[in-house]
């Protein structure tokens, strides 16, 4: 059997690890792997082929993998969509708002809408802010 050929074995082998661990360090080396079945495929004899593993392996994991965890990487401040964006914002009351009933506008959208607090009347023209959405309802609060 080829040398390079094990070399390829050896670099699916790792790739097939990553999925796995999901670490990014076994797919790094096996970057290693292919660049030394590359060396192989030239004539490089087995101490070079392990050397050209060992430093694009360690390249790899040096330089590479900070990148591409940092690339991955989950921001916490992802944009809110939909719903989840009204959450927070003013709202002008339309229509008299109470613990049952009400209407505000909300951007350019009018909504049915509940006072978060049931004691709380909240009159046409007052600014209120929207504390959590209930289906198609909007749950404000109002400052006294």
């Amino acid at each position: 059997m080829a040398v390079w050929l094990i070399w390829l074995v050896v670099a699916a082998g790792l790739a097939i690890a990553e999925a796995v661990s999901l670490d990014l360090i076994l797919i790094m080396c096996a970057g290693g792997a292919l660049a030394a079945a590359g060396g192989a495929a030239i004539g490089f004899g087995v101490p070079l082929q392990m050397v050209v593993f060992a430093i694009v392996s360690i390249g790899l994991v040096v330089v590479v993998r900070p990148l591409a965890k940092r690339h991955l990487a989950v921001t916490e401040h992802t944009s809110k969509t939909g719903i989840e964006a009204l959450v927070g914002r003013t709202a002008t009351v339309i229509s008299t708002v109470d613990a049952h009933q009400g209407r505000v506008k909300i951007g350019g959208d009018e909504w049915s809408a509940q006072a978060f607090d049931a004691h709380q009347v909240l009159e046409t023209g007052h600014i209120v802010r929207v504390m959590e959405i209930r289906g198609a309802t909007a749950v404000v609060w109002g400052e006294p």
